[in-house]
Parts: structure tokens; C-alpha cells; sequence
């Protein structure tokens, strides 16, 4: 089967169906050992401050980290910052418990492709059971027949600091836990360290899950093997990214919440590194060439809108739909 490439992922006679699910040791033990102490010794080593430990670091990891720093800035390069902020929010990130930067960028490019295609294989649809997909997603990878080839960017490559992050990503949680078990004691490393790695994983998870099967559509996209879908009840846990029936329209926005009502945590972090002089070149809908096929299936009032089925593509109505959310 033919494909396209896709920014870093190049085609090579590439297949995205045809592979087989492999168990990823490293992966498995990692989110398993992370789990089991938060089952067990959540519930034994409770406080109000450890909870509070736990909510705090999940906050500021996921939103400022995962969203905003690996997702909206690394992957995608939606607004610009200064290196140092870039490190810090990309090391924030990493310390979510997910992969390093290297690996966050191949896991999102190589399935970003592969749902870009006419089909793609079963996990990168998350077509299977609730219980299989869950396995999959987290304990296993795809190994396909034939891959297309990952190619890098140089200024992400050269970076000694992401190569020293890529090297040493779990390891990472070490320093961050000796600081909690200074601060707090044991309660608070098991809640600060396992219990929000498990739970930020599986939550990674869960909104990957649904978010490609069903909900609200705002756009699709003609000729490819997976649509994206919002999540609205989620937005505000997932500091805007549930709604990722807007970032498979617009996947190099810097906003995800996109229409009225769309609560978009790390949009009004972006914001407020503009407003300080710390952030440029902020893409928005309304800045990017739409994606080829792009529609829109409701109108932008709220989740429940008419549905039209007029192509936006180069009209006044796409324009005027996205003027609003400039900074």
C-alpha cells in the first residue's frame, strides 16, 4: 500500500496496516511497577497534603509540560519561546512519566501518519475492545512490515540537553522524588511520584481512546483512516486536550479550544508567556493552510450546533470563525 509522508515520517514504500503487536518490556514494567505502588500505597499512605502534592504536580506536569511544552511547542513548534523556557517546559514534560522527548515526538509522529492515511493498523485507530486497547496503548507498540522512515529534526538531535533527557527520562523522577520525601516523607513521593504517573498515563490513555471513536466532530477530514473527536466535558482535567477534533484540524494550532465555550487551560498559559514577552509566533487557525479535505460538520456556536457540511477552504466564513482567538 502506497502512503504519504507526513513531516518527519517519510515514506519508503511504507505500509501503516499491515504489522503485528509487539510487548514492550521496558514500557510494560514501568507503567505496571508505577500502578501497583499506586494501588497499594495510595490508599495507605493518604494525607490531604500528599493529595494535594499529587494534584499541584499533575497540574503544572501535564498542562505546562505535556500540553503545552512536548505537544503544542516541541512536536508541533506552534509558538516560539526562548531555549531556556523550552527546556524547562519540555523537562516538565519528561517528568510526566510518559517517554523522553525523542520518544514523545516518534510516538505522536508515527501515529499521526498513520491515521492521516486511507487505513491504518488496529491500534493506531484504538479500534479494539476498551480492555485490549488499554493493553495495547500502554504495554505494547506496533511493529509494521513496513515503516516509514523517521527522520529528526537537526535542531532537536543536536540538543545535548534533550539527548541527555531521551537518556535518562525515568530517572528523572529521581531527584523530584528525594525533594518530596525531603519535604513531605513517604506520602508524599507515593502520591507526587506514583500515583500521578499512573494516573497521568492512564488518563493519556483514556483520552486517546475515545477521542478517535466518538463525541463531538466540529471538522473532519475527507480520505483518512481516522477522525479526530472533542471530548467537552474533559477540557478542563485535560487543560484543553480533549478537544482533539480541533487539533486534527488544525494540528499546528497553538489553541485547541477553538470555539465558544472550549475551556483551554494551556491556551491562557501561552497567552501569559506572550503577554511577558516570553512567547512569538503564535499559530491559530485562521494563520494555517487548511489541511486537504478539511470540512466543517457544525456550525460555531457551541458543541451542539447545526451541522453544514460547506468546505471552509479559502472562504470568508473561515476567516471570521478564527479572527477572535488571536492573543
Amino acid at each position: 500500500m502506497s502512503s504519504i509522508s507526513t513531516g518527519r515520517m517519510i515514506d519508503d514504500s511504507s505500509d501503516a496496516v499491515t504489522g503485528r503487536v509487539v510487548w514492550m518490556p521496558a514500557k510494560s514494567i514501568w507503567i505496571t511497577a508505577m500502578t501497583l505502588i499506586a494501588i497499594i500505597g495510595g490508599p495507605l499512605t493518604f494525607t490531604w497534603s500528599a493529595f494535594a502534592v499529587f494534584i499541584l504536580l499533575t497540574a503544572i506536569t501535564i498542562c505546562l509540560g505535556h500540553s503545552v511544552g512536548m505537544h503544542r511547542l516541541l512536536i508541533h513548534r506552534s509558538f516560539s519561546t526562548p531555549l531556556w523556557i523550552e527546556h524547562f517546559l519540555v523537562y516538565l514534560g519528561v517528568l510526566v512519566g510518559m517517554a523522553g522527548p525523542f520518544g514523545m515526538i516518534y510516538a505522536h509522529d508515527i501515529r499521526d501518519w498513520a491515521q492521516r492515511q486511507r487505513d491504518c493498523h488496529d491500534l493506531y485507530a484504538h479500534r479494539r475492545s476498551f480492555f485490549t486497547d488499554a493493553f495495547w496503548q500502554m504495554h505494547c507498540a506496533v511493529a509494521l512490515d513496513h515503516p516509514p522512515r523517521f527522520v529528526l529534526d537537526e535542531r532537536e538531535r543536536r540538543d545535548r540537553f534533550y539527548r541527555f533527557l531521551e537518556a535518562t527520562w525515568m530517572a528523572q523522577q529521581i531527584p523530584l522524588a528525594l525533594a518530596l520525601l525531603a519535604l513531605g516523607g513517604l506520602p508524599w513521593v507515593v502520591w507526587g511520584i506514583a500515583v500521578r504517573v499512573s494516573v497521568s498515563l492512564t488518563g493519556h490513555w483514556l483520552i486517546g481512546h475515545f477521542a478517535h471513536r466518538a463525541g463531538h466532530q466540529g471538522w473532519s477530514v475527507d480520505d483518512v483512516a481516522v477522525q479526530g473527536y472533542n471530548l467537552p466535558h474533559f477540557g478542563l482535567v485535560t487543560f484543553g486536550e480533549s478537544f482533539h477534533g480541533n487539533h486534527h484540524a488544525f494540528p499546528e494550532s497553538a489553541r485547541l479550544g477553538i470555539e465558544p465555550g472550549q475551556l483551554d487551560l494551556g491556551w491562557y498559559f501561552i497567552r501569559l508567556l506572550a503577554g511577558i514577552g516570553l512567547a512569538s509566533a503564535i499559530k491559530l487557525p485562521h494563520m494555517i493552510v487548511p489541511r486537504r479535505g478539511l470540512r466543517r460538520v457544525e456550525i460555531a456556536g457551541d458543541a451542539g450546533g447545526a451541522h453544514s457540511a460547506d468546505s471552509l477552504s479559502g472562504t470568508a466564513e473561515y476567516s471570521a470563525a478564527f479572527k477572535r482567538t488571536s492573543p
